[in-house]
C-alpha cells in the first residue's frame, strides 16, 4: 500500500507522491479512501493535504461535540423542570430524555414539563 511505503519516506519524496496521487484520483471513490489513509495512516506527515484533512477532521468533531452538548444541555433542562416540580421522575422518563437526539423535541418535551401533572406526561402527542 501506497501509505505504508511512506511512512519511511523522507518528507521530500514523499510530499509530492500524497500530493500527486490526491490530484490524480480526482473527485473518484477512491479519492475519498485515499485523503482517510493519508489522515490515518500518514498521521505523522505534514503535507496541505493531510493538514486540510486533519483541519476538517477537527471542525466536523467540534461542531459535532457542540451539537452532543447541546442536547445534553436540553434534556437537563427538562429534568430540571420536571424534579423542581417535585414530579417524580422515573428511570425510563430519565432515560427517554436523556436518549433523546432531537432539540425541537426536547424543546416541546420542556414545554410540557411546565404544566404536566406527572413527569410521563411530557411525551403525550407524539
Amino acid at each position: 500500500m501506497v501509505s505504508t511505503a511512506l511512512r519511511d519516506a523522507p518528507e521530500d519524496i514523499a510530499d509530492p507522491l500524497v500530493e500527486f496521487t490526491a490530484q490524480g484520483l480526482g473527485n473518484r471513490p477512491a479519492e475519498h479512501l485515499w485523503r482517510n489513509l493519508v489522515a490515518v495512516d500518514l498521521s505523522f506527515y505534514k503535507s496541505s493535504l493531510s493538514e486540510e484533512i486533519r483541519d476538517e477532521g477537527r471542525a466536523q468533531g467540534l461542531e459535532q461535540g457542540i451539537e452532543q452538548g447541546h442536547l445534553q444541555r436540553a434534556a437537563e433542562d427538562v429534568l430540571l423542570v420536571l424534579e423542581q416540580r417535585g414530579l417524580e421522575v422515573t428511570d425510563e422518563v430519565r432515560g427517554r430524555i436523556t436518549g433523546c437526539g432531537d432539540a425541537e423535541l426536547l424543546r416541546a418535551w420542556l414545554v410540557r414539563a411546565v404544566v404536566v401533572p406527572e413527569a410521563e406526561d411530557v411525551f403525550e402527542g407524539e
